[in-house]
């Protein structure tokens, strides 16, 4: 699925503060890559696109289709509705389910009421979703690593009884648990954590409970994963790091979080160009630059231009992996 590849970019050498005849601020500007959009989230997106080709607008989208606000925006001008219960959607309406996930309860609810739903779960957190099934199946109580109120956490929690699933978001959690020695366990996580937190939670979790049971592959998703790594490999060059994504994007807060244990000076999270605070970037001489899975490139290009606009700057890109992923579209869009 991935092709890994060793970092490319060379060290940024800093310049001298002024160039040109504008005397702008000289600034190299490395961009981390993978970044932005990824397989889950192209497809969650085109859900939404082809269903408003198909059948007109509106489509009601349950929950935001992906955490964005430039992606949401846009696909309510294309006719999208955003809601958070199916009891907003109208009678006959068509829904679509969010990137996240929904509990079982969701599309139950939606059949009764007879309206025409499209899921856009992303498949791998849809591989999650099974695996607690599985483990659920075979007697095991469950621990879900993630974080508490989140709609994938939500999503996953919901897809058995009630009481079937044990919520641990820290190292603590994990050493708090009362559990007898003699019960089966299994631990699943959520897709879009930090890798090295969660796996320090396993490690607690494993050392408690030496028999549980765990992913046959790790949970946390490519993406993710790639997008951590790639600003692990530069932060610790950059005086700052800014990271394009939305506050509730857990992924995109996750690379920020990432970038500071990495050895940043300063990480930021910003929504957008608009949202820099060009005080923070003063006297910056490298700023690494990423992107949520959930923002698109078009945000990258513009927070470019606006570094550009204020510095005559050497952009730079840093390749820590390749990504060749693509999820099919349900049937009913396919073709």
């Amino acid at each position: 699925m991935n092709t890994k590849s060793p970092l490319y970019a060379k060290n940024a050498r800093p310049a001298p503060d002024l160039a040109g005849p504008e005397l702008k601020p000289r600034l190299t500007l490395l961009l981390a890559a993978p970044r932005g959009f990824c397989a889950g989230v192209n497809r969650a997106i085109r859900i939404v696109e082809l269903a408003i080709e198909k059948y007109g607008s509106p489509i009601y989208v349950r929950h935001e289709i992906v955490h964005n606000r430039s992606v949401v925006e846009r696909l309510e001008r294309l006719g999208a509705i955003f809601i958070e219960e199916l009891n907003e959607a109208p009678d006959g309406a068509r829904v679509i389910f969010s990137a996240h996930g929904v509990p079982k309860s969701v599309p139950r609810e939606a059949k009764r009421r007879q309206l025409f739903y499209l899921d856009a779960t992303c498949p791998l957190v849809s591989k999650v979703h099974v695996e607690a099934e599985r483990h659920h199946g075979a007697g095991r109580v469950i621990i879900l690593i993630g974080h508490a109120g989140h709609p994938e956490v939500i999503g996953t929690i919901g897809q058995l009884p009630e009481g079937a699933v044990l919520l641990v978001e820290t190292v603590a959690d994990a050493e708090r648990l009362e559990l007898g020695r003699d019960i089966a366990l299994a631990y699943i996580t959520q897709t879009t954590l930090s890798v090295d937190d969660t796996a320090e939670i396993v490690a607690t979790l494993k050392r408690r409970f030496p028999h549980i049971a765990g992913p046959h592959k790790d949970d946390i998703c490519y993406a993710t994963t790639n997008r951590q790594e790639a600003i692990k490999a530069i932060a610790p060059q950059a005086d700052l790091v800014l990271v394009i994504g939305s506050a509730n994007s857990s992924n995109s807060q996750r690379l920020v979080e990432v970038a500071r244990k990495a050895g940043a000076r300063k990480a930021h999270l910003i929504e957008n160009a608009a949202a820099i605070d060009w005080n923070a970037v003063s006297g910056a001489r490298i700023v690494c630059l990423s992107a949520g899975a959930s923002a698109p490139e078009v945000l990258v290009e513009e927070v470019i231009a606006a570094f550009r606009a204020r510095y005559s700057l050497n952009v730079e890109e840093a390749v820590a992996s390749r990504e060749d992923v693509e999820f099919k579209l349900p049937r009913a869009l396919a073709g």
